[in-house]
């Protein structure tokens, strides 16, 4: 037992001087990059007018919140995009999970299907934003309509192959018990698809927010995609990298938020060998 708490005691010192590490090198990573950019744009290496400068990005965030933008105050067009990508990323993961499931658990509707589906994800979804527009107006719904495909398609083939990647000896163990269909479903085949959905949760979230974005980019009264196609079209650097700063935290809070659900709706999968021997 000694032995065991040492070996324990020595594997939590080893990850926990792992992550001080990483933490450190990535701050000292980030402040090399912004350090070095503000530098360049000092010395005349890097043109501020084109790419603009830390500084001036801060300087305009700064301005955003105290001032407000173009279009009102900046925590109303945070707001309305967060909504839009919010509302557009629970109904795509709804839709994928549900038709995911039932073509994985259903061949011949993956038979019939499977064409038109491929042939669906083939096209560039964001060329639809226009359409969008066009046919539901510049309000939220199109902008949450865009947000859904570009979802929906990840979530659904993440699905589709969770379901048709569980172990079958264990479905047919299951049937020998006397398991049910619904036993099955709920007892076997979600747990074991739902490390392949919340994998697809990760990556969806941040094409919610494209489809949010680049639908504000075709038509909208207000949002960050509107921030940042004023910003670009008055040349504005500083005004679309602060836009894009925005997004990016907005994105790594989601990321956090999904990561903690994954941890509590997995709690049951054991801890991967890299995370114990690293």
């Amino acid at each position: 037992m000694e032995a065991d708490s040492a070996i324990l005691a020595a594997l939590t010192g080893r990850r926990r001087r792992r992550r001080w590490l990483i933490n450190a090198l990535r701050l000292l990573l980030l402040v090399v990059l912004i350090g070095g950019w503000e530098l360049g744009t000092r010395l005349g290496l890097i043109d501020p007018f084109f790419w603009g400068r830390p500084s001036g990005i801060w300087q305009q965030l700064v301005t955003w919140v105290v001032h407000g933008t173009a279009q009102g105050p900046l925590w109303v067009q945070i707001a309305v995009t967060l909504e839009e990508a919010l509302f557009g990323f629970l109904i795509g993961v709804v839709l994928g999970i549900s038709f995911g499931v039932l073509l994985g658990r259903n061949a011949f509707l993956a038979e019939l299907l499977g064409p038109y589906i491929k042939a669906a994800n083939s096209i560039p979804r964001v060329t639809l934003a226009p359409l969008f527009a066009i046919g539901l107006g510049l309000g939220s719904q199109s902008k949450i309509a865009l947000a859904v495909v570009l979802v929906f398609f990840i979530v659904f083939f993440n699905a589709f192959q969770g379901v048709r990647e569980v172990d079958r000896n264990l479905l047919a163990n299951a049937r020998i018990l006397g398991a049910n269909r619904w036993q099955l479903f709920r007892e076997v085949i979600l747990p074991s698809a739902l490390t392949w959905i919340i994998a697809s949760l990760h990556t969806s979230f941040s094409f919610a927010l494209v489809g949010a974005v680049v639908g504000e980019f075709v038509g909208s009264i207000e949002g960050i995609g509107l921030m940042i196609q004023n910003a670009g079209a008055t040349f504005n650097a500083n005004g679309v990298f602060a836009a894009m700063l925005i997004l990016a935290a907005v994105a790594l809070l989601s990321e956090i938020v999904i990561t903690a659900l994954e941890r509590r709706l997995l709690r049951w999968r054991p801890t991967a060998l890299s995370e114990v021997t690293l």
